[in-house]
């Protein structure tokens, strides 16, 4: 098995740390508001990267942390919390919107039949373990005090640019007019925040005499310590995590533990919609009960992810939706076919599916080598087992056998045309059609199909 990894900057052999346990960790959301189908693509790729280690026989262990707090409008330490904004947006309690959009993220991430992981963590519940780091960051003199927190000095990193290949120089002579004074290094961050006289946070604790709150950054570091330990195997996100969030997450883990963080960072890239970034003042948001009202379900979504590959900037259109609705009623036809012919063995076919899979996860590959067999003939139980659970599109279960009735139907309208009686064929046709099912004359006789 191959992946991409960000940190050489090329496709690497994957050797896991502990095959009986590899140890997976994933950026999860920040749950200020409804989470939109574009931040769903990169669940949708972690969880096929998931179920293609389990069918390479490996155990997982996958931890997803939920950001409940700290987590500003500006990458750069400044802004609004962004709990803060959706609190003040719907009247409500910082704590109350936490729970109802971390309540939405995953009741959405189970609908689409994503495999679960084994930790889900709210940063809140780490706050002891964060300020741990705090202190092992202090005592080894990575940080230091200003009237706005204390703050992470890359400058004692000496790999800091490394990870997203950092030009330090340029970033300093390009360092806004407002520039902190108190920061001694434009990258330099924040690992807490102090609650300053007249400021008013709801989310804040008590640490060193003083009322404050942890870095965007710090959670995913005290939550991957405290679940994985370190070296752990495979740490995910999006692109744009790579210059600032695990930039960060990389030099205070290391600067604070010692050694290696992670073996393999894997990003999956954006999706826009129409060519455009996602964005609600483009009016180009689209959030699954949008996709329902337009006659798609969450399994013709991800087979349209699945259709490119996870590094690719995709772009979003509900004609490459009704593509991927079609592909997708083809593949639970040619499910229905083990109910009508003798099945046969795709053994092969598997076989290269997963190559293509273990190649960097080019599910794209995989799938025109489906759509290759799909001719072949009827596929057998164990085949079909595999492609949902390498896909999770419930193409099994959503293509369960028709009723006696409807056989006998079929059976009827064969022999009415046989006898020329095309009145009651069409009646039977016109009846079958009404059930959902779609019946072809076919050379070697009737096979009946979804709709």
């Amino acid at each position: 098995m191959k992946l991409y990894n960000t940190m050489n900057h090329e496709v690497e052999e994957f050797k896991p740390i502990n095959p009986e346990q590899v140890k997976i960790y994933t950026c999860g959301p920040t749950v200020y508001s409804f989470a939109h189908i574009g931040n769903f693509a990169a669940y949708v790729y972690w969880d096929l990267l998931v179920r293609i280690l389990k069918q390479n026989g490996y155990g997982v262990k996958r931890v997803m942390n939920i950001t409940d707090v700290g987590h500003l409008t500006s990458d750069a330490d400044e802004g609004e919390d962004k709990m803060e904004k959706g609190a003040r947006r719907e009247g409500k309690t910082v704590w109350e919107v936490a729970q109802k959009y971390m309540d939405a993220f995953l009741e959405d991430f189970r609908a689409l039949n994503l495999v679960e992981p084994e930790a889900i963590c709210r940063a809140t519940d780490y706050i002891e373990e964060q300020k741990k780091i705090v202190d092992l960051l202090d005592e080894k003199g990575f940080l230091y005090d200003t009237t706005d927190g204390l703050y992470f000095d890359t400058s004692k990193f000496a790999s800091y640019a490394d990870f997203a290949r950092l030009d330090l120089e340029n970033l300093r002579a390009g360092a806004r007019v407002g520039f902190s004074e108190e920061k001694r290094n434009v990258s330099d961050f924040a690992v807490w925040k102090w609650i300053r006289e007249g400021e008013d946070h709801a989310m804040q604790w008590e640490y060193r005499g003083r009322m404050g709150y942890p870095g965007w950054h710090l959670e995913c570091s005290a939550i991957a310590h405290a679940q994985l330990g370190e070296p752990f195997d495979i740490h995910t996100g999006g692109v744009d995590h790579v210059p600032v969030h695990h930039t960060n997450e990389i030099a205070q883990t290391e600067s604070a533990f010692g050694g290696k963080m992670c073996n393999y960072w894997v990003h999956c890239n954006h999706i826009t919609i129409d060519g455009e970034k996602i964005s609600k003042s483009l009016g180009n948001v689209y959030y699954f009960s949008d996709l329902e009202e337009r006659g798609f379900s969450r399994e013709d979504y991800k087979l349209w992810i699945f259709q490119g590959h996870y590094q690719a900037n995709r772009n979003f259109s509900f004609a490459d939706l009704r593509a991927a609705h079609q592909r997708l009623r083809n593949y639970r036809n040619f499910a229905a076919l083990r109910w009508q012919r003798e099945a046969m063995d795709f053994a092969a076919t598997r076989d290269e599916m997963m190559a293509n899979l273990n190649n960097n996860m080019n599910s794209a590959g995989a799938l025109a080598v489906l759509d290759q067999a799909i001719g072949d003939g009827a596929p057998n139980e164990e085949f079909l087992d595999f492609l949902d659970a390498v896909f999770g599109l419930r193409i099994v279960e959503t293509t369960p056998d028709i009723s006696d009735e409807l056989k006998e139907k079929i059976a009827t309208r064969v022999k009415a045309k046989e006898m020329k009686d095309y009145g009651l064929a069409d009646r039977l046709r016109d009846e079958i059609e009404r059930e959902g099912i779609e019946v072809l004359d076919t050379a070697a006789g009737p096979i009946w199909q979804y709709k």
